[in-house]
């Protein structure tokens, strides 16, 4: 456990996507470099079975999210940075300065990052799923209970108008924050929001044909399928 734990770490350093972005069962995204220095992204299998989170999400909603949503955005970044003299190959560093980009690169890279992020936030579901370690005590004390937690979560992903994220960060302080952003943004965007521990997808074709218009009840399955073990390591990350 301890091995596998080192490599996840490892892995999301060298790949340059931060370790939140990364899991012991390997990364949804690695980098080629081209001849003129700019990166090109690259779309990897998921890190489990299409169907490993039924009943949950279902085995087609995984196949068209990350074979046709997801490989689009990867597909439309490369696009949007071929011409480019330079083009970080850590996303992290674009959304620094995001401000600086325009619309197309903004959001497929955000749509990338996100997604990969997202693959790996997740794992086949188990009874009374629960947060763990560190990150479970935190939880605790920033929220009173789990349950708080949760309907606070559910709230914000409720809330989130149109398509986006719900987010828990840890900010800057080490204090736990729940928060939302629009389309494909994240909170490497926001200033002073904070490190990623875990994210929810709210566009709608992430749950549609399964739960139709019903996002309640989406984001209240989601927690059969959290990998805790995942968001310890990103709550516990320097």
């Amino acid at each position: 456990m301890e091995n596998s734990r080192r490599d996840f770490i490892k892995k999301s350093s060298l790949l340059g996507l931060g370790a939140i972005a990364a899991s012991n069962m390997g990364m949804a995204a690695s980098l080629l470099e081209t001849n003129n220095h700019t990166p090109s992204f690259t779309l990897e299998p998921l890190p489990y079975p299409a169907d490993a989170l039924e009943p949950y999400i279902d085995s087609l909603t995984m196949q068209i999210h990350h074979g046709k949503h997801h490989n689009a955005y990867v597909t439309n970044l490369n696009a949007a940075i071929k011409d480019l003299n330079h083009f970080p190959d850590d996303l992290l560093e674009v959304f620094k300065t995001i401000q600086r980009y325009p619309a197309s690169i903004r959001n497929n890279a955000g749509g990338h990052w996100n997604h990969t992020f997202f693959w790996n936030i997740l794992r086949p579901g188990k009874e009374n799923n629960q947060p763990v370690g560190n990150l479970a005590n935190a939880i605790q004390a920033s929220f009173g209970s789990f349950d708080n937690f949760k309907a606070a979560f559910k709230k914000e992903a409720s809330g989130r108008f149109g398509s986006g994220w719900a987010w828990l960060v840890v900010d800057k302080k080490g204090k736990l924050q729940i928060v939302s952003t629009p389309n494909q943004d994240n909170p490497y965007m926001l200033k002073n929001s904070g490190k990623p521990v875990i994210g929810l997808d709210v566009w709608e074709h992430a749950y549609y044909l399964k739960y139709q218009n019903k996002r309640a009840d989406y984001i209240d399955n989601f927690w059969a399928i959290v990998n805790w073990d995942a968001a310890e390591v990103h709550y516990n990350a320097k």
